[in-house]
């Protein structure tokens, strides 16, 4: 069976984005592919974090991952920084990995621009998230079209460690999902939507209430044609809320089209509350059982020992093969 591994940082707490353009296929994909979800904890301090926020961060995350349908009898969920095997792999692709690659990734690029100070995690967190992807040995890496470019940077770091050293690694490939894999900003429909978006009414949360969300959805920018239509260049708001609609209640955008023709933007955007507001219902019931759970402890306790266990037999042939450690000689 093919594998699969994917990673979300815990930064915040996810959004209609996150679950449309990720999350909805991973419930999909788990029982196709061996999977391994983590919340890759240890990419969120390359930015400085509140302590106990991140906590709480990483718990909410992993109750959505479950609310939201994956099964921990079907794929592996954990927490980055409880398997050491990510910063000890992550170490040794840094030595492969050359500065000039790194300063020419764009998320670094954005997220340093006009600071006087910059983390040197910022710059090399790629040769990290280069380790969780290898060390399982992942054949599909499903992402949004953004991290294109940091997949594409593994793909280099795999196959120059198996030139120079042995080959360890399994090139992953990259998979975009063709529906839903960018959801746009609320309030400019020209960029992704984001849960560290200052504006609030930009996104909605995977766990914002009904009337937050009928809220946002009204204030939500479309343009004055009046006419539902999808048209990404020239009206990007209203093609984004029909993406929206359609990947929330799974009927076509031209189907959509056709239904409200004639009709104005005031009736459009409820209707679009309200699919967001039934997709998300049974979620949010499913994470309160969840949030403050042993279960849930159970569940990542599990998920850790059996990502330790796959990730240590490629470190260990990394390590060799780089010529790290002992050979310990054979009693006689």
């Amino acid at each position: 069976m093919e594998k699969i591994f994917s990673g979300i940082q815990p930064s915040g707490t996810l959004t209609l984005g996150n679950y449309l353009g990720a999350i909805k296929q991973f419930v999909e994909l788990q029982d196709e592919y061996e999977c391994y979800f983590c919340i890759v904890d240890e990419h969120a301090i390359t930015v400085p974090q509140d302590r106990l926020k991140l906590r709480n961060n990483i718990r909410s995350l992993a109750a959505l991952y479950l609310a939201s349908g994956i099964d921990p009898e079907k794929a592996t969920l954990f927490i980055q920084s409880e398997v050491p095997a990510h910063t000890q792999l992550g170490w040794m692709l840094q030595s492969i990995n050359y500065v000039g690659e790194l300063e020419r990734m764009t998320q670094y690029k954005d997220k340093s621009k006009g600071k006087e100070a910059v983390s040197s995690a910022l710059l090399t967190y790629p040769s990290l998230m280069a380790a969780d992807i290898l060390l399982y040995q992942s054949n599909i890496v499903p992402v949004g079209d953004d991290q294109k470019q940091h997949i594409e940077l593994t793909r280099d770091l795999a196959q120059r460690f198996n030139n120079r050293y042995n080959d360890i690694f399994t090139i992953p490939q990259i998979r975009i999902p063709k529906v839903g894999a960018r959801i746009m900003s609320l309030q400019d429909p020209t960029k992704k939507m984001s849960k560290s978006d200052e504006n609030v009414k930009a996104f909605i949360s995977m766990l914002d209430e009904p009337n937050r969300i009928e809220k946002k959805m009204k204030s939500a920018v479309t343009d004055s044609e009046g006419i539902v239509k999808y048209d990404k260049e020239n009206k990007p708001g209203i093609s984004n809320l029909l993406n929206i609609y359609s990947s929330c209640s799974g009927e076509s955008i031209e189907s959509l089209e056709m239904k409200y023709e004639g009709k104005g933007y005031g009736e459009f955007k409820q209707d679009v509350a309200n699919a967001v507001i039934s997709l998300l219902q049974p979620i949010q019931e499913k994470y309160a059982e969840l949030i403050d759970s042993d279960v849930l402890d159970d569940i990542l306790d599990q998920g850790a020992d059996k990502a330790s266990f796959q990730a240590n037999k490629t470190l260990r042939k990394a390590k060799k093969a780089m010529g790290l450690g002992r050979v310990k000689k054979k009693k006689k």
